[in-house]
């Protein structure tokens, strides 16, 4: 995030801008579109933590994020952890979360500095 900050502060200064706060830019990324994905295209151990969807149904990648990470085994968990950082940013604003699937999304998170 602090990268992301400092390319938009550097995009602004050049076009004599007015940099938006931190916290515009937060709440941007809570409502930006994030990816879409088909659940026929998906993993066979990320369809049966979407258990509960048609195979021909499009999913927004948080809820690919979270479901992998509450209701998923490790392959689920491995492929969600390495989802791109706006849907598992989204993810974690979404209520639901089971202690340890919280934790384990937290150290996805922490260790690719999201």
């Amino acid at each position: 995030m602090p990268s992301l900050i400092g390319e938009l502060a550097g995009f602004c200064q050049d076009r004599n801008l007015s940099c938006p706060s931190r916290a515009s830019v937060y709440k941007l990324l809570d409502r930006l579109d994030g990816h879409r994905y088909r659940v026929d295209e998906l993993p066979t151990a990320v369809r049966a933590a979407l258990y509960n969807l048609a195979p021909d149904a499009d999913v927004p990648g948080h809820q690919v994020a979270f479901y992998c990470f509450n209701y998923g085994d490790l392959s689920a968990v491995c492929f969600a952890s390495g989802m791109p950082w706006l849907d598992l940013h989204q993810a974690g604003r979404l209520r639901g979360w089971r202690s340890k699937s919280r934790g384990l999304w937290e150290a996805a998170c922490r260790i690719r500095k999201i």
